[in-house]
């Protein structure tokens, strides 16, 4: 399922729960998503990913998908923060090792973490933490949420023919579920007075 596809289900959900007068369970979730490419030449492959950060309980919750790798995942985390917004490589920010629960050994596949507690340490590595994040739990939100701001921060799948990664995608806002919700009972409203007119 692609990110458009996740995204428009999502704003679904909390365009529902408005109309029928539901408030939204997770108001102050912040969506950050893009595309996944190849990132080294040679390697193939394409996804998409979706991270809602919770800017009250300093969670994250990751859904990812992909299909079509060269080779099998070995491990997937977010990296930050690079020298120019777009571009290069730097070390790993959200998780040591790797996403916890993320699968190995496939070429295709999808993945949805569990909760990861950004004021929790393990959840950063110390180098993150370190060098940017002042060697703080809160330093380190803050300047992983700079990063993706700023746009120097990617989600990553690594996989056994390309151990430093194979696809990735620089992470970026996408426009909050209300706005979204919105827009999609607008363009229904738009496209129901199409169809009445004579």
């Amino acid at each position: 399922m692609n990110l458009i596809v996740r995204l428009a289900g999502f704003a679904f959900a909390i365009g529902l729960s408005c109309t029928v007068g539901i408030s939204p369970a997770s108001a102050a979730v912040i969506l950050f998503g893009t595309e996944l490419g190849p990132e080294a030449v040679g390697a193939t492959g394409s996804g998409s990913v979706l991270v809602e950060y919770d800017d009250v309980a300093h969670t994250l919750r990751i859904s990812a998908d992909w299909t079509g790798l060269s080779g099998l995942t070995t491990v997937a985390h977010i990296h930050c923060c690079t020298a120019v917004p777009g571009a290069g490589t730097i070390g790993v920010a959200v998780t040591p090792g790797t996403l916890p629960g993320f699968p190995a050994g496939v070429s295709s596949g999808s993945y949805a973490s569990p909760l990861i507690d950004l004021d929790d340490p393990a959840s950063f590595t110390a180098g993150f933490m370190t060098n940017f994040g002042g060697g703080t739990t809160s330093g380190s939100t803050a300047a992983l949420l700079a990063g993706i701001d700023e746009g120097k921060a990617y989600f990553n799948v690594h996989s056994n023919t390309f151990p430093g990664g194979e696809i990735r995608g620089f992470l970026r806002e996408v426009p909050e579920p209300a706005t979204l919700a919105l827009l999609g009972l607008g363009l229904t409203g738009l496209c129901l007075a199409r169809r009445r007119r004579p």
